[in-house]
């Protein structure tokens, strides 16, 4: 199946004059120099850079985590970082998910239960949640690992786990910060993968921070930063999304690190 982002419809994110420091006086950081970009709908876009140039703090202001010193973020055609701080929480809250390095799972919940936490913070039933729950958790190939927790997954199988934990509410943005760097190569291609079928299937605009090149393949789109500058922009010819779980790693026999 090809792969091309919706460029005929609405930019997605429109992000014009970002700028932001940390620190003060002669010890001052600038991490985004009136850097403008625009993402589109069922795009997988990878930022790319060196440690410092950027990156993460340009997916922080980008998702509404981090209120940038100058510049403005449009999202779905809201003006985020012109709403108040509950009305931003309530807009990532409905549209927004988030894949992090380190799983963010809770040790003592099972990965049906994790996966159907947010849709319990939001009112649905327990039987609703959990219908939907394992719905995600196929999607993502995780269908007979769902009543175990994450002592007893493999590093991959948490991140898929993770994934299946932003996808559930459906969002319309999904921002992920390093999400392979504690995986191996198998795991990454896994994970890349499931990013990738993500954006085309469900039309989500998938904005990922990593510095792994052997997730390039998989990208629509890479920007490349240094020094909160863009560098490169370069948007990627159309390619075939196969089933990133066809070669998927057997479950382990033990504990997972």
């Amino acid at each position: 199946m090809s792969k091309a982002a919706n460029h005929s419809a609405a930019p997605s994110i429109v992000a014009e004059g970002l700028g932001h420091s940390y620190g003060e006086g002669a010890v001052r950081t600038t991490v985004l120099q009136q850097l403008s970009l625009q993402f589109w709908p069922g795009e997988l876009a990878l930022v790319m850079g060196a440690s410092g140039s950027g990156k993460s703090t340009l997916l922080a202001t980008l998702s509404g985590l981090l209120r940038p010193q100058f510049g403005t973020v449009t999202s779905l055609g809201t003006s985020i970082w012109s709403l108040k701080p509950r009305e931003l929480e309530r807009f990532r809250f409905q549209h927004c998910a988030f894949v992090f390095q380190n799983f963010n799972l809770f040790p003592a919940l099972t990965a049906l239960e994790q996966v159907a936490l947010p849709l319990r913070f939001a009112g649905e039933t327990e039987a609703a949640s959990k219908r939907r729950a394992q719905v995600a958790l196929d999607e993502v190939g995780l269908s007979a690992r769902m009543t175990l927790r994450p002592a007893q997954l493999s590093g991959g199988e948490k991140q898929r786990v993770a994934i299946a934990r932003a996808l559930v509410g459906s969002p319309k943005l999904l921002f992920a910060d390093e999400p392979t760097s504690a995986l191996d190569t198998a795991n990454s291609e896994i994970v890349i993968g499931l990013l990738d079928r993500i954006a085309l299937q469900h039309g989500t605009t998938v904005i990922a921070v990593t510095h792994d090149p052997r997730l390039a393949r998989h990208a629509e789109r890479i920007i490349r930063l240094q020094d909160g500058v863009v560098l490169a922009d370069t948007p990627l010819p159309a390619h075939e999304v196969g089933d990133p779980l066809a070669s998927s790693p057997p479950h382990p026999t033990g504990t997972a690190p």
